[in-house]
């Protein structure tokens, strides 16, 4: 009885999110290319936060992180607490240069900056990322949860890598469907209910395991992981599994890369009806995200002192703790979380494959205009790149350090060199298209030659660091090529944003106080605040008290600054040109 009311509460969750979404895309196919992967610009900023977190929040992220915590130390949440510079930096500094040109795809400024070959190679990169590593991670290990939650393998006495293969094909095929028939708005619908659900469960667990931790006491439960205040040591030393010196290096070129430039991330965004909106979305997206450290490590902790060094592959400690501390009949809810996760996550990468494929492949390479051709096309290279994923995705039980850090080794050949590439298209006005190409083909090369040689025997540096290095030297090299082939670029000419352009009066305020939370959070999680052996030392209050009191202070001038140039009356000539603009743009 109690397997069968979880079953049937996962699979009424399942309906009404498929219904939801069938009800408010119903014949969004027929509006054209920008109807199917751009959600008709018509994204609000709560769909783009949700749709952001669920894309973002995988099982890669709740399984992966938390195993690396249990394997490692809890220094792995600087991937996802230090996300939220890269969405202060996207909402400030890329978010109004995307908008204001228009664009579907990332790669359509680099052909606009440098050429159509740069476009294409930065596409292709991000497909086979997307194919071969992305989706089948977030499927693995979703199939891991949902068999652990459910025994399927016993049930149905299969081996590992069967059962992993029929959870990830079902899986598969169900977030295929949602990207194939209802394009980006289906997927950020789905995405918001899904995420909902998700982070009250996920924010669920660890209370639920300090209980257990605790034999039914919370109090008691948290003093044993403070018994313990190495583990809460968020400071990664250099034999940690993230080296706090990374964050200044490799991690943050990374997250840029992923926030900022990402197409999966930034798809939703580029789907927005204003800029405000955009901004909104993205900020509250980041805030959400300073939650990392409940959710991403802490539960692998509890699984650590609940069950000891007993698993050899850290991606179960994870489903296993959700088996023990779960109420039988919150299962089915949590399980159909899980499941709402990994679709989403799916099916947000294939609508973005799918866009890259047709927009920037397809389109161009055939010449074809024809909106509704378009579409066929890009359903069908939905249902071919989710086969891929399916098929790869039981090849990864056999990741020996757990597949967060795999994956991040991974998305290391190309997040840093397509960051570089961006970042100078925009800041400079000299650097040639060679430059950009040079880039691309000396970053797999010399980054692959660190990972898969014994390179990285002579160099013992973190391969974050590598990282780091890597993206100064490329922009060095891209520098040096433009200053020996100088170019004189001129942006073609624009035309009107095709959304409001008006910035959120609360872009710089809210970006102070995501900062201020981050900061807060490493020095409570140091030797400064939890992680003193000694005890929490008298000057943790003070320390917070002086970082809080400075963002206030911030905070008040920025706003001070605002209001007046909200006041500033525009100069004549400016005055004249934009009337002049309006008036072209009512005749046209």
């Amino acid at each position: 009885m109690e397997m069968l009311f979880s079953v049937g509460t996962f699979l009424l969750f399942l309906i009404f999110v498929a219904l939801c979404s069938y009800r408010k895309t119903k014949g969004i196919s027929e509006s054209g290319v920008e109807g199917f992967f751009l959600a008709g610009r018509g994204l609000t900023g709560y769909f783009i936060a949700g749709s952001l977190l669920l894309s973002n929040l995988s099982a890669e992220q709740l399984v992966g992180l938390n195993g690396n915590a249990y394997r490692f130390d809890i220094s792995g949440m600087a991937w996802e607490s230090t996300a939220a510079v890269a969405t202060v930096v996207m909402a400030i500094f890329f978010l109004p240069r995307f908008l204001r040109r228009g664009i579907a795809t990332m790669p359509q400024f680099l052909e606009t900056r440098f050429d159509c070959t740069t476009r294409r190679i930065v596409s292709i990169m991000l497909l086979v990322g997307y194919a071969v590593m992305a989706n089948p991670c977030s499927l693995y290990l979703g199939a891991i949860t949902m068999n652990e939650m459910f025994d399927f393998q016993q049930i149905f006495h299969l081996p590992s890598w069967g059962a992993i293969g029929v959870l990830a094909f079902a899986m598969g095929a169900v977030g295929g469907l949602y990207a194939t028939l209802g394009g980006l708005k289906a997927v950020a619908i789905s995405d918001t209910i899904s995420g909902i659900i998700l982070l009250v469960a996920a924010l669920l667990i660890p209370v639920l395991g300090l209980f257990a931790l605790g034999e039914g006491s919370l109090l008691t439960g948290s003093k044993m992981l403070l018994n313990h205040p190495d583990q809460l040591n968020a400071i990664g030393s250099e034999r940690s599994s993230v080296p706090f010196s990374t964050i200044f290096t490799g991690m943050l070129c990374a997250n840029m890369f992923y926030w900022c430039t990402n197409q999966m991330i930034i798809q939703r965004t580029l789907g927005a009806k204003s800029l405000a909106e955009s901004q909104k979305g993205v900020l509250l997206a980041g805030s959400i995200k300073l939650l990392v450290p409940l959710v991403m490590v802490l539960p692998g902790l509890i699984a650590f002192n609940m069950f000891g060094p007993v698993f050899a592959n850290a991606d179960y400690a994870y489903p296993e703790l959700v088996k023990a501390v779960l109420p039988w009949w919150l299962i089915g809810m949590f399980a159909a979380a899980i499941f709402g996760t990994v679709i989403s996550h799916f099916n947000s990468i294939i609508n973005s494959s799918a866009t890259l494929f047709v927009l920037d492949l397809y389109g161009p390479l055939t010449g074809c205009k024809n909106e509704k051709k378009l579409v066929r096309v890009g359903k069908m290279a939905s249902v071919m790149f989710s086969l891929i994923s399916i098929i790869i995705a039981p090849l990864l039980l056999r990741s020996p350090n757990g597949i967060f850090d795999l994956m991040r080794r991974f998305t290391g050949f190309y997040n840093i060199p397509i960051i570089t590439i961006v970042l100078v298209g925009f800041l400079t006005r000299h650097v040639p298209a060679l430059a950009a190409k040079c880039v691309l083909i000396f970053h797999i090369i010399a980054y692959g030659l660190y990972t898969f040689t014994s390179l990285n025997s002579l160099i013992p540096l973190h391969f974050i660091h590598i990282m780091g290095i890597l993206f100064v030297v490329e922009v060095a090299i891209m520098l040096l090529i433009g200053k020996a082939r100088h170019i004189d670029w001129i942006e073609p000419h624009v035309p009107p944003a095709k959304i409001p352009m008006k910035k959120w009066r609360y872009a710089l305020p809210v970006s102070v106080i995501m900062m201020t939370v981050l900061v807060s959070i490493f020095i409570t999680l140091s030797p400064l605040g939890l992680a003193a052996k000694t005890g929490v030392p008298d000057s943790f209050v003070w320390l917070l008290a002086i970082v809080w009191t400075t963002a206030l202070i911030l905070i008040l001038v920025l706003t001070r600054r605002h209001r007046a140039g909200e006041h500033t009356p525009m100069p004549l000539a400016l005055q004249e040109s934009v009337g002049e603009e309006c008036a072209r743009d009512h005749a046209k």
